[in-house]
């Protein structure tokens, strides 16, 4: 088993969508209108919205039970034939089969198109649906405001399941309110205030949000989800905690909401209290996106969806916000073990420069590599993580390279900045700049403070 320390018997109730992702990659506008032409490499068909985390727990070797409806057009059988490991207990939905197809180049979104995803009248739900929910450990209600959570069969079912056993729901904006006495409801951010009315962020804004629903819905305890930094979690009986979520390289936020609440599920079936199975599902939330998410899922399941290496995701999508903004991309490199305040001052001189830094890092095989086999002192994730806690550092690649030229080369900066012991004519990297007429620039160097003599008085003290 992945998740969990046993196999569990889930029941997921919700919307069922066909998700369609298009990747590709482009070169060159239409001369028809100024708009990218997309040469199509992957086309990526899953089971979406409730099928999603249907999926999800299948992978990790529950048995589960998918409760919804679906359509009886083609698309719909789609569906169906994109579940096997899923038992699917369906009711008709009476409308088509809704489908959202996501553009993307690379990493990048461009589009997405969605088809009949407008809101129905609740469906009619059947007796098999309800009675799927009688012979389970646990329930994932993933409502995606399609208006199964809303059929009155259905709620009264789910509020008998949340009498015996744990249930998750995951609400959606334009969807039902939680049944009174579940286990624990997990909106996002931006849900919670549209629920609850209220303004402000992060946790200040969290805990009052999530105290305010737990009132208003009448169940056992509120996670509000802050993205990358955690959750905060409201319970009626032990008061609020604050659960942060691990450092991560995230790309593709599709499914993290998903992921989160069907690990809190099994972790609640398991035998976890709330705060611990909140906890189990930032931490599945957080390895999930740093896996490279909803692609990485589906990675045996046919060709990968076209991608750059994960340590690039967040290097390349800033790069493309600040060169549509206008604005100046700076990189700069090196092994920053034992991160000084030269580093500091260098790292911040260098993004005075523009409008981004993208630090290029030596991988540890790099760095042994460079500096001999007892280095480097600090592994390349502490050294990732040092550096993005700096306000002027926006984003880390790291590379195994004895240089980062083939690292440059994926996003092309404008400037590459380099402390003044160097002169632009030794790097290396000024050639590669060139390339596509890129600058060097050298930032004031600090001399007395460097890495080697902080490691060999460390070794002296020691």
């Amino acid at each position: 088993m992945s998740r969990g320390t046993e196999r569990l018997r889930i029941a997921v109730v919700g919307d069922t969508l066909l998700d369609v992702d298009v990747s590709g990659t482009s070169e060159r506008l239409s001369p028809d209108a100024p708009v990218p032409v997309v040469d199509v490499r992957t086309d990526d068909r899953r089971a979406g919205g409730a099928g999603l985390v249907a999926t999800m727990l299948a992978h990790d070797g529950h048995d589960v039970t998918l409760v919804t409806v679906l359509s009886d057009d083609a698309r719909a059988a789609e569906i169906r034939d994109l579940l096997p490991d899923v038992t699917v207990v369906a009711g008709p939905s009476g409308v088509p089969t809704p489908v959202k197809t996501r553009v993307r180049v690379v990493d990048h979104a461009l589009v997405r198109i969605d088809e009949g995803c407008g809101t129905p009248p609740v469906p009619e739900t059947t007796d098999a649906m309800s009675a799927a929910l009688g012979d389970v450990d646990a329930v994932v209600v993933a409502d995606y405001g399609r208006g199964v959570a809303a059929a009155p069969s259905l709620r009264e079912a789910i509020g008998r399941a949340a009498e015996r056993l744990p249930v998750v729901w995951d609400p959606h904006p334009k969807g039902a309110e939680p049944v009174p006495g579940i286990a624990v409801a997990t909106p996002n951010a931006a849900e919670a205030k549209g629920f609850t009315g209220l303004s402000g962020q992060g946790v200040p804004f969290a805990t009052e949000a999530a105290e305010a629903l737990l009132e208003r819905w009448h169940v056992d305890a509120v996670a509000v989800t802050l993205g990358d930094r955690g959750a905060l979690v409201a319970d009626g009986r032990t008061g609020n905690r604050f659960v942060p979520a691990p450092s991560v390289t995230a790309g593709d936020p599709c499914g993290a909401g998903d992921r989160l609440a069907a690990s809190v599920a099994v972790a609640l079936a398991a035998g976890a209290d709330v705060t611990e199975a909140v906890t189990a599902g930032v931490t599945a939330a957080s390895e999930y996106l740093a896996a490279g998410g909803v692609g990485a899922l589906f990675a045996d399941d046919g060709p990968a969806p076209v991608r750059v290496p994960g340590a690039d995701r967040d290097a390349m999508r800033i790069v493309h916000d600040v060169r549509s903004a206008g604005g100046t991309v700076v990189a700069t490199g090196g092994c920053f073990d034992l991160l000084h305040a030269g580093h500091a001052r260098t790292l911040s001189a260098a993004r005075a420069l523009g409008d981004c830094l993208v630090v290029c890092l030596n991988s540890d095989a790099s760095v042994r590599a460079l500096k001999g086999p007892d280095r480097p002192i600090m592994s390349q994730e502490d050294r990732v993580e040092l550096l993005l806690a700096l306000d002027c550092v926006d984003a880390v690649v790291v590379f195994d390279e004895h240089t980062p030229d083939e690292a440059l080369r994926r996003f092309r900066p404008d400037v590459w900045a380099k402390g003044g012991d160097y002169t632009a004519s030794e790097l290396p990297e000024t050639a590669t700049l060139a390339e596509w007429g890129g600058r060097v620039v050298t930032v004031p160097f600090h001399p007395g403070r460097s890495t080697t003599r902080l490691a060999a008085a460390l070794e002296h003290v020691g």
